[in-house]
């Protein structure tokens, strides 16, 4: 990354940096693609393994992940204050998080994967699935939470560009892997569902490879990380990690649950309005990578900024990050809306299905505008390492709007369905609301910093 002076420049480095996220983004959701697809095709139950397996573990990993990725505004800051050694010391205590985590992780489902699947009364051939596809996605889950690491150290120093391309590169060899696996083709053991899971982490370990096969080769990231650096643990900036890292994973694992409670919520009602509840939801899902891809890019261009004590610039790098993620919200909304039984046709050929599917996403424009609102508004914040009251913001969004507000109207009005939407919506406008007053509030604090060091230089 490089200092920037002009609004053009700004615009273009932030599009530097968000092109290959967004691309990394779809890389790691057609992932989770292959594996409900192939699983699909190979049969219902195991398909249905697998979507229940990845309800279970999709909250766990990015609530985790959260924590990791806290490792990328701190490397950003103290790579815009210049302190290598700084860099080294939280990259190398991340790593060491990341272990301490995934074997934790690991040792906790050992003892508790059979009784939530109990509780949770499956069929016998879907939980047998279930299981056995968590088990496979378990023995790579110490290299992914690592990758996580390493690749919000690549995206602090602005490399997003690397993290593309092995990705990009690790793509083909999940794809065969699903299919040989699942399938049982060309000698390999037929698993059904579960080959999903072990197609899955032996990706995971190819990518964690790959990743540390240019650490090791490349620079700058071979000036960062070395040996010696890898072998001084801190307490101290572990807990720096955590402090900043834990209040990130609670609030992507109060969001992910969240969703995971409205769609409990919604299988009271029929299959059909299940169906396009989840069709929406999907391609809602799909288009949240833009503004989530923008947030990851401002998180790292504001901590960069503020590092430097160029406070000014981390300010016109938020707004910029939060228009531009509204503006491309209104555009990618209007153009579902616009085409909405056209797109819901991909996901059913049942008319009362791709009928209430277009209906839903009506209502998916309001939400998108909302959600840019706040995931960039979040990103800014922290970008200054501002995250405590914005976890309590956004839990109280969450939890005591979006859900309460869904439930009510779902239930005890006419509006039926569609009121989870608008509770969603409401909840993530009120989110939007408070962050961006909170992202204004720490700007002047710093605006006022900023002035008080100029007085200081004068005398």
């Amino acid at each position: 990354m490089n200092q920037t002076f002009t609004m053009k420049e700004k615009v273009k480095q932030i599009f530097i940096l968000l092109i290959p996220i967004l691309i990394t983004q779809l890389g790691m959701f057609s992932m989770v693609f292959f594996n409900t697809i192939m699983s699909g095709k190979y049969n219902p139950s195991d398909l249905a393994g697998v979507a229940i397996g990845s309800s279970i573990w999709n909250p766990i990993f990015t609530g985790l992940s959260g924590i990791l990725l806290a490792v990328s505004p701190i490397v950003a800051q103290y790579f815009g204050e210049k302190k290598e050694r700084e860099v080294s010391s939280i990259v190398a205590n991340g790593i060491y998080l990341a272990l301490m985590i995934g074997v934790t992780v690991i040792l906790l489902g050992t003892f508790l994967l059979n009784p939530i699947l109990t509780i949770m009364d499956l069929p016998p051939s879907v939980q047998e699935t279930a299981h056995d596809y968590l088990v496979g996605l378990s023995f790579g889950i110490i290299p992914l939470f690592i990758f996580n690491v390493l690749r919000s150290f690549f995206y602090a120093l602005g490399k997003t560009r690397v993290v593309m391309v092995i990705l990009l590169a690790a793509l083909p060899l999940n794809f065969f892997l699903n299919y040989v696996l699942i399938f049982g083709h060309w000698g390999f053991p037929e698993l059904g569902g579960a080959g999903a899971g072990y197609a899955t982490a032996i990706t995971y370990w190819m990518i964690a490879l790959l990743t540390a096969f240019v650490i090791k080769t490349q620079q700058p990231f071979s000036t960062f990380i070395t040996l010696a650096s890898i072998k001084e643990f801190s307490f101290s900036k572990c807990l720096e990690i955590l402090k900043i890292g834990v209040p990130m994973g609670l609030s992507i694992f109060f969001e992910t649950s969240m969703f995971a409670v409205v769609t409990i919520l919604i299988s009271r009602f029929n299959i059909t309005t299940i169906a396009a509840y989840q069709s929406a939801l999907n391609i809602v899902s799909f288009l949240y990578m833009i503004p989530i891809s923008i947030s990851m890019a401002l998180t790292v261009l504001v901590g960069y900024e503020v590092g430097a004590k160029r406070y000014k610039d981390a300010r016109s790098y938020s707004w910029i990050g939060i228009n531009l993620s509204i503006l491309i919200a209104l555009v990618t909304g209007l153009l579902v809306v616009i085409f909405r039984y056209q797109v819901a046709g991909f996901y059913s050929n049942e008319e009362a299905v791709i009928t209430l599917t277009a209906h839903f996403l009506i209502y998916a424009l309001f939400f998108q505008i909302s959600d840019a609102i706040q995931a960039t508004a979040l990103a800014a914040l922290r970008g200054y390492k501002d995250v405590n009251l914005a976890f309590i913001m956004t839990l109280i969004a969450y939890w005591l709007i979006c859900l309460p507000v869904g439930y009510l109207l779902a239930n005890h009005t006419s509006i039926g369905a569609p009121g989870y939407w608008i509770g969603l919506t409401a909840g993530l406008l009120a989110a939007g609301i408070g962050l961006t007053a909170r992202l204004i509030y720490v700007q002047r604090r710093s605006k006022f910093k900023t002035n008080v060091l100029n007085e200081v230089e004068v005398v």
